[in-house]
């Protein structure tokens, strides 16, 4: 197969599992819409908290993808069990943790948030079950990064079908009797069967296996490599979505109906964003055999090849949601303001979305090539210093409300796509292989 077929068999199925694991979220603040416009921004402001913190997963996944693609492109399979292992082990962990302290730490969080405090009530009903469980979500990551890096995208993007079919019923079943505690018991619930649905695909088609054995003694070396690789490569993630949070605090200080209609903004964005996404993990599988055979022209040629077509489809996506916004938002809401804001906001995401596209498929080829602390170090600057700063600023004290914050982060993505664009250029990521 060609290269140009062979990235295209590889990002169909993912931004197909991108966009049905997103619909878990989402559907559930559809169908709360029709019941209750205070859940849809309580559970908005838990899916952001959520998003952060599924993100801290991908600190682990990405390493494991990015190690095992290399392996892979070096014939060398010896390691590859070991990796599985202490991947899904060391996610465990997180997760365990992590869901302690949403259990435990949620007033503290929706306080620092600034959430009104009419919505604390719904959130922290579906914080408690969805973060509660939260390791569901880390073991689901973790096999995910695992099938793609064996090229198995296709048995991915089945089971996320079944946990979203799972999660409508459930929510259609559980929603008028039990309100948002059964939106998210569905939620868990069919996570729970993906979860199930992933080992039992992992056990038949997977070269390699999960063992204790490999624990005994603990392999530190291979823990702080997954580490050092993957703390940097998901540490622009992670801090994006931390900035998003930051973010959220000014959209709370702006009420409930603003934080509403960022919901709905939201949801419909991520389409543009899912698309760039999968194309990105699909470019980063290609650039990550290429790098371990050392083929690093390849490589380079391979993401400049990728980023002309995402661009122009990112671009008619975005625009059609621009035109048909009123039609699209219509079906969540009748509030002429809102519907007006709406608007305004899908406008400004034509831009935010192209410089995301760069951004997402650059910065996936500089991770699987092994540069992995210079997207973070940018990141860092940009989001906090244009982003987040310019948010508030734009926001709050111009008083652009909700198209001021959208006009900042749009402003964030730009700057960094041209940053990242040279550095590809100029080649700044050669020889920084982890293998």
């Amino acid at each position: 197969m060609n290269d140009k077929g062979l990235l295209f068999k590889l990002t169909w199925p993912i931004f197909i599992e991108l966009v049905l694991q997103m619909l878990v979220g989402n559907v559930d603040q559809m169908m709360m819409s029709q019941y209750s416009e205070n859940a849809v921004a309580a559970i908005g402001n838990v899916n952001t908290i959520m998003n952060f913190v599924t993100i801290t997963f991908s600190i682990v996944t990405m390493a494991i993808t990015i190690m095992v693609t290399q392996y892979l492109g070096s014939k060398n399979k010896e390691k590859v069990s070991e990796i599985y292992t202490v991947g899904i082990f060391t996610n465990l962990i997180f997760s365990a943790i992590i869901s302690a302290g949403l259990f435990f730490g949620s007033d503290a969080l929706f306080n620092a948030l600034k959430m009104p405090v009419e919505l604390h009530a719904d959130a922290q009903v579906y914080l408690n079950i969805v973060g509660g469980l939260v390791f569901l979500q880390a073991l689901f990551m973790s096999f995910s990064a695992i099938f793609r890096s064996n090229g198995l995208m296709k048995q991915g993007m089945y089971i996320s079908v079944i946990v979203n079919v799972l999660n409508i019923i459930g929510n259609a079943i559980l929603l008028n009797s039990m309100g948002i505690m059964g939106i998210a018991i569905s939620s868990v619930f069919s996570r729970f069967i993906g979860v199930i649905l992933v080992y039992r695909l992992f056990s038949k088609r997977i070269e390699g296996e999960l063992h204790l054995k490999y624990l005994r003694p603990f392999p530190k070396e291979t823990l702080k490599q997954l580490l050092r690789i993957g703390v940097p490569a998901g540490g622009e993630s992670v801090m994006y979505n931390f900035s998003q949070m930051v973010i959220l605090m000014c959209v709370n200080m702006l009420g409930t109906a603003v934080i509403t209609a960022r919901v709905y903004a939201n949801m419909i964005a991520w389409l543009s964003y899912l698309y760039s996404s999968a194309v990105g993990q699909a470019n980063q599988i290609i650039i990550g055999h290429l790098v371990g055979a050392r083929e690093e022209d390849a490589a380079y040629k391979r993401s400049l090849k990728t980023l002309r077509p995402t661009m122009i489809i990112t671009l008619i996506i975005s625009t059609s949601v621009f035109l048909l916004s009123d039609h699209i938002f219509g079906i969540f809401t009748k509030n002429p303001d809102v519907l007006s804001l709406l608007k305004t906001i899908t406008f400004i995401e034509i831009f935010l979305e192209l410089g995301r596209a760069v951004n997402i498929v650059i910065i996936r080829g500089m991770q699987a090539a092994g540069d992995t602390q210079y997207p973070v170090f940018i990141s860092v600057l940009s989001m906090w210093g244009v982003a987040t700063l310019l948010s508030y600023v734009f926001g709050i004290v111009l008083d652009w409300g909700l198209v001021g914050i959208w006009m900042a982060m749009a402003l964030d993505e730009c700057v960094r796509a041209v940053i990242f664009y040279i550095r590809w250029k100029r080649g700044g990521w050669r020889g920084k292989a982890v293998i």
